[in-house]
């Protein structure tokens, strides 16, 4: 396989990931709805740290850290986002 036909797969996995990330980000100011009309905190710092320890051990040892790097990212985001949400 060719260094494009590599790069083709490539845009095809991020178009997926886009995909994903919107939805993703939808739910989050869903969750972000729900958590002012109850007064609950944006932040669940018990809740992501057992994500990313399920995290990790689903991407195996060689991507774990990578993908908690990840989530980190996207958890932030995702808090950014509810705290625009509920102001």
């Amino acid at each position: 396989m060719d260094i494009n036909e590599l790069r083709e797969q490539i845009d095809t996995v991020d178009d997926q990931l886009v995909r994903l990330f919107v939805q993703r980000m939808a739910l989050a100011k869903e969750i972000g709805l729900y958590k002012k009309a109850n007064a609950i905190p944006v932040l669940d710092a018990t809740r992501e740290e057992a994500k990313l320890q399920e995290i990790a051990a689903k991407a195996g040892s060689d991507m774990a850290n990578y993908a908690c790097c990840l989530y980190k990212m996207l958890f932030g985001l995702s808090r950014q986002y509810q705290n625009e949400v509920v102001k």
